[in-house]
């Protein structure tokens, strides 16, 4: 039987700011640490046992008797959106940061989404989403412009509601954009965001698409597809990478759908690699500070991680990240720049505290299912691929 490598990003869940966080207005975020202060405490047996507690003081988790590999890591590069946090997790550090607009988007861009499109926009600023569609939503029922907006981010967002452009004819428009915008304004990530309902009772629908830069140079991916090792993404994962270095891409609009998915592959699969998001800890309650609703998603991922120990075999690791941070005590309702959480177990694999940059996930997962290092790419691996032998 084939060794087999889960890796989980809990999207958004930052365990303390990076040193260079006052440079992004990010000074003392820690997304965990205060999301345990307000809620009274977590409640994380699974996720406390292999270690969360002993990563960073957590109201509710104590340190773990018998800690799994456990610790903080840091990117290379700059920025703090999903895009550098899943690419620095396979190795990839961006030699510069992708353009953001805190001013909203100049005229050349606004005019490649009304070619595009063949539509007028509204908005064009930095939005909290769900209060993009709240405030415009109207104004672009009645006249059919898009709501286009960004954030801190290096992103460019467009809202429709799905009896103005149906979600194909949106997802279409935002490809469109990828391709058609030039190179000084190629924006990290382009996200189609449509919803429906009525004015007062607008909803996001599932169907969010992402379409992202391709990755400058070479992952841990293509190294894992160099060996024939099957790459299997979940949920938001291959959209980020453009499909790079991706063989089976598995949907994960919802945690529970991403969940399910990950159970069966942990079921079924018989080797490869699984490389999952799980996106309701940013997108459904980090930027809207419900600081109840990100305690409740991660109560159910560790139900699920208990679920998934149980059924890991001798040749499996299992590794718990995150991307960034999303600190809702922060002014702001945007990702914060911080250390991404760190557990990592398998049959045989040694605990121990381990702090290091994001590509020592990558590193790990090469070494784990292929036996071999990648020189040329950052990163170290943190378990030898002799250790569940």
């Amino acid at each position: 039987m084939s060794r087999r490598a889960f890796v989980i990003v809990l999207d958004a869940c930052g365990v303390g700011a990076l040193p260079d966080a006052a440079d992004y207005g990010d000074a003392g975020a820690n997304t965990l640490g205060h999301l345990a202060e307000a809620v009274g405490g977590l409640d994380l047996p699974a996720l406390g046992a292999l270690g969360l507690g002993s990563i960073l003081p957590l109201a509710g988790v104590p340190p773990a008797a018998e800690p799994a590999v456990h610790g903080r890591l840091h990117p290379l590069g700059p920025g703090k959106d999903s895009t550098t946090g899943h690419w620095e997790l396979m190795g990839v550090v961006p030699p510069q940061p992708p353009p953001t607009y805190p001013e909203g988007f100049p005229p050349e861009v606004v005019a490649v989404v009304g070619r595009v499109a063949g539509r007028g926009v509204l908005c064009n600023r930095p939005y909290n989403g769900i209060t993009a569609i709240e405030d415009y939503g109207a104004e672009h029922l009645e006249t059919g412009r898009l709501i286009l907006y960004t954030s801190q981010d290096s992103v460019l967002q467009i809202a429709a509601h799905d009896g103005v452009l149906p979600v194909e004819e949106l997802q279409a428009v935002c490809s469109r954009v990828r391709d058609a915008l030039p190179r000084e304004h190629a924006v990290g990530r382009i996200i189609a965001r449509p919803f429906t309902g009525e004015p007062g009772a607008f909803v996001r629908r599932p169907e969010r698409r992402d379409y992202s830069l391709l990755p400058p140079r070479r992952s841990y991916l293509e190294e894992l597809q160099e060996e024939r090792i099957a790459v299997h993404s979940v949920g938001k994962v291959s959209d980020l990478f453009a499909a790079a270095g991706i063989d089976w891409a598995h949907p994960g609009a919802t945690n529970a759908e991403a969940l399910a998915h990950v159970t069966a592959l942990i079921e079924e699969l018989d080797g490869g690699l699984v490389f999952a998001n799980l996106i309701e800890t940013d997108q459904v309650y980090g930027h809207r500070k419900d600081f109840e609703g990100f305690a409740r998603a991660l109560t159910e991922i560790d139900a699920c991680v208990a679920s998934w120990l149980d059924r890991l075999r001798p040749e499996d690791l299992l590794v718990l990240t995150a991307d960034h941070g999303v600190d809702m005590a922060a002014p702001h309702t945007d990702h914060t720049r911080e250390h991404a959480l760190l557990l990592a177990t398998g049959m045989g694999v040694t605990g121990g505290r381990h702090d290091g940059p994001l590509a020592d996930v990558g590193a790990t997962v090469l070494r784990w299912l292929a036996g071999r290092d990648a020189p040329e790419l950052p990163g170290s691996a943190f378990v030898d691929a002799v250790t569940a032998s």
